[in-house]
């Protein structure tokens, strides 16, 4: 399962402690940013488990982040 997420992330810096903050909350998980992107991007996978979007976001806000996902 993969989730898309649009941020406010500002660098290569910041996007580094929201993951590390992410991977130590949701093990299981694979997260990445697209900081080339306009909408700063985070992607989140599993292949175990579904994912948690609400975890996400509150891990993400924790870490100062505006974070919502991204409808089809």
């Amino acid at each position: 399962m993969v989730e898309i997420f649009k941020t406010n992330v500002n660098g290569k810096r910041a996007a580094g402690r929201v993951l590390k903050a992410l991977h130590m909350h949701l093990p299981a998980c694979s997260f990445n940013f697209d900081l080339e992107d306009c909408d700063r991007i985070l992607r989140a996978q599993t292949h175990d488990t579904d994912l948690a979007v609400s975890d996400i976001i509150n891990v993400a806000k924790s870490c100062g982040l505006e974070i919502q996902l991204v409808v089809d």
